[in-house]
């Protein structure tokens, strides 16, 4: 199973410079199993807010982009729902002080080891790079010059 935070994502439903890099790298992906969480889903529709908040967006296209985000993940991932397990190893992550892990990466993260996810993908730089120091599978593909 790959697992997929948000950043990864947005691309696939907003236009941004990685939007190409993005639809083919699930082009390529297409019979894999792929996963999400519930907690992704929480994290675009903040996303999708702040845009409006700060004039990204007006509230028509935050509304479309969110329906094509949630018929994107209903119809293309496994949806995984975050547990006590998860809140915990998250805490415990967080706790040894020697990452620059953020609480919502740091569920991301374990969601997807609790799982046994065969590897992470995610656009935040820091998320890999603490992912890695703890032992984890994580990158961005080729999407950012790296696996």
């Amino acid at each position: 199973m790959r697992y997929f935070d948000t950043s990864f994502l947005v691309p696939l439903i907003l236009i941004e410079d990685t939007s190409e890099s993005i639809e083919a790298f699930f082009a390529d992906s297409i019979t894999d199993e792929l996963a999400v969480s519930d907690w992704t889903r929480v994290e675009f529709t903040s996303m999708l807010a702040r845009e409006v908040r700060i004039g990204g967006l007006y509230i028509d296209a935050a509304q479309a982009a969110g329906s094509r985000f949630e018929t994107l993940v209903q119809t293309s991932f496994d949806v995984l729902l975050p547990n006590r397990d998860d809140f915990d190893q998250a805490r415990h992550w967080l706790g040894l002080f020697n990452t620059s892990l953020r609480a919502p990466d740091a569920l991301h993260l374990a969601i997807a080891a609790n799982r046994d996810a065969q590897s992470i993908f995610t656009l935040d730089k820091t998320m890999i790079a603490a992912a890695r120091s703890l032992g984890l599978r994580a990158g961005a593909g080729s999407i950012l010059g790296f696996e």
